[in-house]
């Protein structure tokens, strides 16, 4: 992963997030307006038919209260994924996905599971665990800021509610885990000082030149103009002297 500091504003990090919220209520919209149901696209854990909902799934709900859930956490973490982790987001969200559909299709109960909850805690596992792994501020206060938000949702991965699919949610943060160790390199640059870097030369620098070896601070030395002098003035070791002549006329001469 390249270390260049790719913390830049684009309109892409709230559009392609944004993009995938639409799609996802335009699905439900053409359900509900149609009479349809596209459940049967979901994932089917050890089926062959099963395996088209890894790709399917994420964009099936199975209620209007399940779209919702999903959809604020989906666009938010996946915000901060294509803000913070611009070099790698469309292989952690395009792998991450697929891998997700594919350990649920591994794991799950011999039943049809739906939604983009699986991505939701890849996302959300992956952000919180690679920003502690890189030990850079922003990233961690990233870490800080999932948790916060989304740390209630931990409990989920567990099959504490028969009628949610837990087995996708532990899928996904799982996967998320795992990308959060297989991505190596941090995206954002440290920021280095002048005195960290390896060209630093302390005497060329203005604010160390003011103090000596053994950091005692020496007070610069102003030196005066020679016609400005009135006294002695001493410069270093040199010593300037101001001599001032003036003229007087003789009157002896004139009594004579």
């Amino acid at each position: 992963m390249s270390t260049e500091n790719h913390l830049k504003f684009s309109p892409e990090v709230f559009g392609y997030p944004l993009l995938f919220v639409i799609v996802i209520w335009i699905v439900y919209w053409v359900e509900s307006r149609f009479g349809l149901n596209f459940n049967s696209f979901g994932v089917y854990p050890r089926k062959v038919e099963g395996l088209r909902g890894i790709i399917f799934s994420p964009f099936i709900h199975g209620s209007l209260q399940h779209l919702f859930n999903n959809s604020i956490p989906l666009f938010v973490l996946t915000s901060a994924l294509f803000y913070f982790y611009r070099p790698i987001r469309w292989q952690v969200l395009i792998f991450g996905l697929l891998l997700t559909g594919l350990a649920t299709w591994l794991i799950g109960r011999p039943s049809l599971h739906i939604g983009a909850s699986g991505v939701v805690y890849l996302l959300a596992a992956f952000l919180f665990f690679k920003g502690i792994f890189s030990k850079q501020f922003q990233l961690t206060a990233l870490s800080l800021a999932v948790v916060f938000l989304y740390g209630g949702m931990l409990w989920y991965v567990f099959p504490v509610n028969p009628d949610i699919s837990w087995e996708g949610h532990l899928s996904g943060f799982f996967i998320g885990l795992v990308f959060a160790f297989f991505f190596k390199g941090n995206p954002v640059q440290n920021k280095k000082y002048e005195w960290e870097k390896e060209d630093f030369n302390p005497d060329n620098d203005p604010f160390l030149r003011q103090f000596d070896a053994h950091g005692n601070f020496i007070e610069p030395i102003k030196e005066e103009p020679i016609e400005n002098a009135t006294t002695e003035t001493v410069v270093g070791k040199v010593r300037r002297i101001k001599i001032v002549y003036t003229h007087r006329k003789n009157t002896d001469s004139k009594t004579k």
